[in-house]
């Protein structure tokens, strides 16, 4: 089933004029729970990787664990719609800090499925997201993969990795990612408007408009960034939402050239302040606003994965050459 973003309560170029000339466009992918193959696009479901190749492995020292949560039985929870039991480590030992521990495979991405995905490394058309599943440092922090291939090249590998190594317990059940399909579709955005994301007369006419706007309608207020500017979710290219930190000027660590925004992995595909973006195809045409939405946590966090505390992260890559190492933004 394809996905379709409504139409905009307004249209903010009638109001903003000088915002045509900032209009942008974004792939939103619209995951929901479903049964993707190795050769789709997908967030959480198996990933093309030839089987004479070794699963990507984080060597960098984590937080030693104690207990956690089964992949099998998160599964078996949500299918349920009751919360997985605790474990304790397996064996006699904790997790050691120093030992590696596999990769997740968080989502896959085929330029034939979605035709804005920036090239890799030598042209490259199929990008893996990966994350350790473990948490780093005192902060503490993620460590997260990019791997770039040629979809034709891969493809055609004598045999794929059937089941991929996994630690045998997770910290967090939000660590486990739902197999979802994708129904990507291309929309308008406009850049956030904060700092000097737009010119500061626009910011300021702006951020006018959105108090006379709540002035006028209270909680049912239409806003600029929920309402208007850029859709929360998945989505590739476009702009990146600062909503957590503020924008930040960010440049490739090898060249110093500002790079792009690849991809923005989202923790929820709607909240109170975004869900007039949620597609017609998952709503209620008899009823209006946010109680129009149907399909509970399948519209909503569909993934099931959560970036930070429920923020957005943004995967940059350098214009100049996609080589150079990814920039990981939580915003």
């Amino acid at each position: 089933m394809t996905r379709t973003t409504p139409a905009r309560p307004i249209s903010v170029e009638a109001v903003f004029p000088e915002l045509a000339a900032e209009r942008g466009r974004t792939t939103r992918l619209h995951p929901r729970p479903g049964r993707p193959g190795m050769r789709d696009s997908h967030v959480g479901g198996p990933v093309l990787w030839p089987d004479d190749e070794p699963w990507p492995v984080c060597h960098e020292p984590h937080r030693r664990e104690t207990e956690g949560y089964a992949p099998h039985e998160i599964r078996i929870a949500r299918a349920a719609g009751a919360w997985p039991p605790s474990r304790p480590w397996p064996g006699a030992e904790v997790l050691d800090e120093g030992e590696p521990v596999p990769f997740v495979g968080l989502a896959q991405l085929f330029r034939r499925d979605v035709p804005a995905l920036a090239s890799g490394p030598d042209g490259a058309d199929l990008v893996q997201l990966f994350r350790c599943p473990f948490t780093h440092g005192p902060r503490p922090e993620r460590r997260y993969r990019l791997r770039w291939r040629r979809a034709d090249e891969t493809e055609r590998a004598a045999g794929f990795l059937a089941t991929p190594s996994q630690v045998p317990l997770l910290r967090w059940e939000h660590e486990l990612p739902e197999p979802c399909v994708l129904h990507p579709e291309e929309v308008d955005t406009y850049p956030w408007a904060e700092d000097d994301t737009l010119p500061a007369p626009l910011i300021a006419r702006i951020d006018a408009w959105e108090d006379a706007q709540t002035s006028e309608h209270g909680p049912d207020a239409l806003s600029y960034q929920g309402d208007l500017s850029i859709p929360p979710g998945w989505r590739v290219g476009g702009f990146p939402s600062w909503a957590s930190t503020g924008p930040m000027g960010i440049d490739c660590a090898s060249c110093a050239t500002p790079v792009r925004l690849l991809l923005t992995a989202g923790s929820s595909e709607m909240d109170a302040d975004s869900h007039s973006w949620v597609p017609m195809e998952d709503r209620d045409p008899s009823l209006r606003g946010q109680a129009s939405i149907r399909g509970g946590l399948s519209v909503a966090q569909p993934t099931r994965l959560r970036f930070g505390r429920d923020r957005d992260l943004h995967v940059f890559t350098c214009p100049a050459d996609p080589g150079h190492p990814t920039r990981w933004v939580l915003a």
